[in-house]
This record gives C-alpha cells, sequence and structure tokens, in this order.
C-alpha cells in the first residue's frame, strides 16, 4: 500500500544512497542459530530500531509465546524460543523502511536471514504483514508465522487491543484511497478468521484475553 509520501521518501533516500550506510552483516548464512533475547536486542541496536517500535515488538513477542506456550503443552510440535525471537525481529526494518520507503516485511526478513541463518524465524518476519495463501486446516494453524502474525495483529502500538481496534487504526492511518482500504478490510477478514482458527485449535477463547500485556510494557 504505497502513497505518494512513501514514494518520495522512497526517491529521497534513493538518492541518499542509504543503503550504503548499512551495518556490516555480522553471521554467516551458513551457521543457522536462535537469537535469544539478547541477540535480538543486540540487532535492534544495530538497525537503529525506535523506541516506540521497540515497546511495540516485545508485546507482539510476548502475545506470540503465550500462543506457542500453550500450543506446546498440548503436545504440538512448535519451538518457542523460534516463535519468540521471530515476533521479537518481525519490524527489524520498520525504522528504516519509515525513513527511506520499501517494504519492511521483505527487507527484515532478507536481514534475519543473513544475520541468524534460521529461515523459520525470517519466515514469521517476512509473513506477519499478510498470509498470500489459504489458511491451513487443523493444527496446521498452530505454527510459527501464524502466532507472530496473529499477535502483531493484537497488538497498537504498544498495547493490546482487539482486531477491530488495531484495524480501525489502520483504516485511519493508512486508508488513503479505496483500494488501501479494502486491503486492509481484506487483512481483517483473515485475522478474523485466523483468530477462530488458533481458538478452536488451542481451545482457548484467544479474542477475549488480554495476554496480561499490561504487566510486559509500561
Amino acid at each position: 500500500m504505497k502513497n505518494s509520501s512513501a514514494q518520495s521518501k522512497t526517491q529521497a533516500g534513493a538518492g541518499k544512497r542509504p543503503l550504503s550506510q548499512l551495518p556490516q552483516l555480522s553471521l554467516p548464512c551458513a551457521a543457522a542459530s536462535v537469537p535469544d533475547d539478547d541477540a535480538c536486542f543486540a540487532l535492534w541496536d544495530k538497525y537503529d530500531m525506535l523506541p516506540n517500535i521497540r515497546r511495540h515488538s516485545l508485546l507482539v513477542a510476548h502475545v506470540a509465546e503465550c500462543l506457542a506456550r500453550r500450543a506446546a503443552d498440548m503436545g504440538m510440535n512448535v519451538r518457542v524460543p523460534e516463535v519468540r525471537a521471530s515476533a521479537l525481529l518481525h519490524d527489524i526494518a520498520k525504522t528504516y523502511c519509515v525513513r527511506y520507503g520499501g517494504s519492511h516485511a521483505q527487507l527484515g526478513a532478507a536481514w534475519t536471514v543473513a544475520e541468524t541463518g534460521n529461515h523459520a524465524v525470517a519466515q514469521g518476519v517476512m509473513m506477519h504483514v499478510w498470509w498470500p495463501w489459504p489458511l491451513p486446516q487443523g493444527a496446521g494453524i498452530c505454527s510459527l508465522p501464524f502466532f507472530v502474525i496473529y499477535a502483531d495483529k493484537r497488538v497498537r502500538h504498544d498495547r493490546c487491543v482487539s482486531l477491530e481496534e488495531r484495524y480501525e487504526d489502520l483504516l485511519e492511518r493508512y486508508g488513503c484511497s479505496e483500494s488501501a482500504r479494502e486491503g486492509i478490510r481484506e487483512a481483517h477478514r483473515q485475522g478474523k478468521m485466523m483468530e477462530s482458527a488458533l481458538a478452536a485449535q488451542l481451545e482457548w477463547a484467544v479474542h477475549e484475553d488480554s495476554f496480561d500485556c499490561g504487566r510486559v510494557v509500561a
């Protein structure tokens, strides 16, 4: 959903050659790892993540981890540390793209692969905005990308909210054209289907739960 403002930022950024100022990648792609919190926070520093995006990411990680732990406790094959790492890094490129334009999901996924070599963690970063295929049936919904997508859609800035409140905010901020508004409405519909599927598999009324988020971010 690009608008004239985003295009202007992209053109301005291109003239300044911002990519030439990016830090050098530190980990070889072959050395796959699951970054812990400290490693993720170091990447936040490296890529100059804005404070408000850090607070948002911390809360998204909390919600995603709650979902993942519930699935793991029910015997599902879920790697909770990967889910948490992916959620912590889902907006790793947001600051850069706010300044210069581009897709923060695509760029963030590329950075995540380059830094960690972990394609599962990167998948959650890549797909956290929109899932482009039909949702999986049954327990398949209880996997890393859907925990991250849903958690992100339940966190408005640094507060856990309903999907309705989250998408009302997105419409207000990004609904600059009818096509943009329809895209946001379609994402809301997908989010509701995802919420229902997760609730059924986890046996948990997730839409009613605030995930105790008030204790996570002051």
